[in-house]
C-alpha cells in the first residue's frame, strides 16, 4: 500500500520546511547569543525595562508555541487555550496563599492541573469538528473563567498575589529571565522531536485529510487528544511563569481576549510554522510597545499591520524569515 507513506512523506515536507528559516542555523545561534548575552548589557546600561520585556515576550512565545501544536499542526482552532495559561498561574498563586512555596511542587502541579484540564475538555471538544470545535473550546473557557471569579476566598474578580515560589536561592528578574530561557528552548526542543517524529507526521496528516488518514490506520482521536494535552501543559508552563514575571494572578488570565490574544499571536507569526509562535509573540509585544508609547488607541495601528500580514504574507512574519517555500 503507497498511500500511508505518501501521506506521511507530504506532512514530513511540510515539517521539514518550518524549522528551515530564521536565517538558518546562523541566524539562531547569533539570536541564542545574543539572548544569553542581554542580561550583561541590562545590567550595564540600565536596561531593565527591557530585559522584563523580553522575558515577557518569551513567556507569550511558550504559550503560542504550544498553540500552535494544536491549531498550526493540528488543524484544531482552540479558543479556550487562556485556560491552561490561566490554571497554571491560578496553582501558583492559590498554594503560595496555602504556604506552599517549594518550587519542585508548584511548578509541576502548575503543569499538571493545565494538562489535566486539557485532557477533560479535550476528550469531550475533539467529539466535534470545525466551528462546534471552536465554540465548545469557548465554552468550557468561560465556564472555568466564571469559576475562578466565584472564588472570594482567593481574589475573586481582584485577583491574587503570587509570590515567586522557593527555589533554594532567590529568584530575581535576571534568575526568571535565563530560568525562562532554558524553559523556552527545553519545549521547543520537544515541540521539534514531536513535529518531526512519526506522531507529528501523522498529527499532520490528520491534518490534511483526516478520512484517508483513518482509513490507512491513523484513529484521529487519540493522536489529536496527546497533541492537545501536550499543548495544554506548555500553556500551563507560560502560566507558571507569567505569575512569577507579574507576581500577580487576574481572572483576565483565563478569559477570553486571552485566548483571542494568542491566536493573533501565531497567525502573526505563522500559523503552522515551527517558529510562528515565537516570532508572532515578540512581533506582538513590540508592537504594543512601540504604539502604545504614541497613542492610548494602540490597538488600531496593531490591528493594522496583522490586516497586512494576513493579506501579504499569509505564512506569517517567521514565513517571510524563512524565504519562499522549496
Amino acid at each position: 500500500m503507497r498511500t500511508r507513506p505518501i501521506l506521511v512523506s507530504q506532512a514530513r515536507r511540510t515539517a521539514m520546511a518550518a524549522p528551515q528559516g530564521v536565517a538558518g542555523r546562523r541566524g539562531l545561534v547569533a539570536a541564542g547569543i545574543l539572548l544569553v548575552g542581554f542580561p550583561v548589557l541590562a545590567e550595564a546600561f540600565g536596561w531593565q525595562f527591557y530585559l522584563n520585556l523580553i522575558t515577557r515576550a518569551m513567556i507569550l512565545g511558550l504559550a503560542c508555541s504550544g498553540l500552535n501544536l494544536v491549531l498550526g499542526y493540528g488543524g484544531l482552532v482552540s479558543f479556550g487555550h487562556a485556560t491552561y495559561y490561566g490554571l497554571g498561574a491560578y496553582t501558583v498563586a492559590v498554594l503560595a496563599r496555602e504556604g506552599i512555596r517549594a518550587a519542585w511542587v508548584v511548578w509541576p502541579a502548575g503543569v499538571l492541573m493545565a494538562a489535566f484540564a486539557a485532557l477533560l475538555i479535550g476528550a469531550v471538544c475533539l467529539r466535534t469538528r470545525g466551528l462546534s470545535f471552536i465554540m465548545i473550546t469557548l465554552a468550557f473557557a468561560q465556564m472555568v473563567y466564571y469559576g475562578v471569579v466565584s472564588l472570594k476566598q482567593y481574589g475573586g474578580q481582584d485577583g491574587l498575589r503570587a509570590p515567586r515560589t522557593d527555589l533554594g536561592f532567590p529568584l530575581g528578574d535576571v534568575g526568571l529571565y535565563y530560568l525562562t530561557l532554558l524553559l523556552l528552548a527545553a519545549c521547543l526542543g520537544v515541540l521539534w522531536r514531536v513535529v518531526h517524529a512519526r506522531f507529528g507526521q501523522a498529527l499532520q496528516a490528520i491534518r490534511d485529510n483526516e478520512a484517508r488518514a483513518v482509513a490507512i490506520g491513523f484513529p484521529a482521536y487519540p493522536f489529536q487528544l496527546v497533541a492537545f494535552v501536550l499543548s495544554g501543559a506548555i500553556t500551563g508552563l507560560a502560566g507558571v511563569l507569567m505569575a512569577h514575571h507579574t507576581q500577580y494572578v487576574s481572572p483576565a488570565m483565563l478569559a477570553w481576549p486571552q485566548s483571542g490574544a494568542f491566536l493573533l499571536m501565531v497567525i502573526l507569526g505563522g500559523v503552522g510554522r515551527f517558529w510562528g509562535g515565537v516570532v508572532g509573540a515578540a512581533a506582538m509585544v513590540a508592537l504594543e510597545e512601540t504604539f502604545h508609547a504614541a497613542t492610548i488607541h494602540w490597538q488600531l495601528p496593531v490591528g493594522g499591520v496583522l490586516l497586512l500580514v494576513v493579506l501579504l504574507a499569509p505564512r506569517g512574519l517567521a514565513g517571510l524569515l524563512e524565504g519562499r517555500p522549496r
